[in-house]
């Protein structure tokens, strides 16, 4: 990917100079409403697997672990981790900062084409966690996700190197497309909060009558996200021919595979259970990308009205 000449967003409060000791106003994931991130689910993964650690001690709220069961909250000191506002000037913060002005400017020109105004989310850069606002401590180990409430995405950019020496999702040069993927993904939750989505399907989920029948709502939000990060890519190479290179999407569709439910399911317990699925299967998630980067709409994105997921 190349992005030297993205504009840089301002719009980031980068606190991963503090030593993750920054407060926060409770332990549990935000459940429901896109508050899920892309790699809340690679937990089965991570300490499943890897570290050997009850996901429930370190995520309250998983509910694919969980069945439902509220883990303790950890309530700590709500004060705001030390930050730098402004584009950062580092590799790693300038590329995140690039791929938020496109971000941005694209789905501002979408909205504006529709009547309507847009205004970003602001993302957080952290390590190892800080204070999540109003969705409570955010971790590393839950991986990036959005937070409807505040409208901020945080992002603890080790989680990157996560996927790409843990899980395989990418390789190479093409990991920084593979960011990109992810950032864009967190960014349709916020097209997702901005448009209504997030409040209607939150209140469908507290209505629903099994655990089952929610996790399905959230798969639809889910792999919404994934075709809406596909409609940035598509606008973003009509606006900018040549700023992908070989590989990337592959890349993508890479990433997407390793993050599959059904993927880190069988890594982690051995079998699958699409009753728990929360983000879809590997073959859902790339073909919803790949929807939205082959038809560039909006539109083409409804998981909601479509016959097959």
């Amino acid at each position: 990917m190349r992005y030297d000449d993205f504009r840089r967003s301002d719009n980031i409060d980068d606190r991963r100079d503090d030593s993750g000791g920054g407060g926060g106003g409770g332990f549990g994931l935000p459940m429901g409403g896109g508050g899920l991130g892309i790699g809340t689910v690679i937990v089965l993964g991570l300490v499943g697997w890897a570290f050997g650690i009850d996901p429930r001690i370190l995520i309250g709220g998983a509910e694919i672990l969980t069945g439902g069961q509220q883990a303790p909250t950890y309530q700590t000191d709500r004060r705001s981790a030390p930050s730098k506002g402004g584009a950062p000037t580092d590799e790693m913060g300038s590329m995140i900062s690039g791929v938020l002005g496109e971000i941005d400017d694209r789905w501002s020109e979408i909205f504006a084409a529709s009547g309507q105004k847009y205004s970003g989310p602001r993302i957080v850069l952290f390590k190892n966690a800080t204070n999540g606002g109003r969705c409570g401590m955010a971790q590393s180990a839950m991986g990036p996700f959005y937070c409807p409430p505040d409208k901020q995405i945080f992002l603890d950019t080790g989680f990157f190197r996560q996927v790409e020496t843990r899980f395989r999702g990418c390789s190479g040069n093409a990991c920084k497309f593979t960011a990109a993927y992810i950032i864009a993904h967190e960014a349709g939750h916020h097209i997702q909060n901005l448009l209504g989505i997030l409040p209607r399907v939150t209140r469908l989920q507290e209505q629903a009558g099994s655990k089952a029948e929610a996790n399905a709502l959230q798969v639809k939000v889910e792999l919404q996200a994934d075709c809406l990060s596909g409609v940035w890519v598509n606008r973003e190479e009509k606006k900018r021919p040549g700023f992908l290179e070989a590989g990337d999407i592959d890349a993508a569709l890479q990433t997407a595979s390793a993050i599959g439910d059904d993927t880190l399911q069988r890594q982690a317990q051995g079998r699958v259970v699409p009753d728990s699925f929360t983000h879809g299967s590997a073959e859902q998630r790339k073909r919803w990308f790949m929807t939205g980067y082959q038809q560039g709409t909006v539109q083409a994105c409804n998981t909601f009205g479509a016959q097959q997921l």
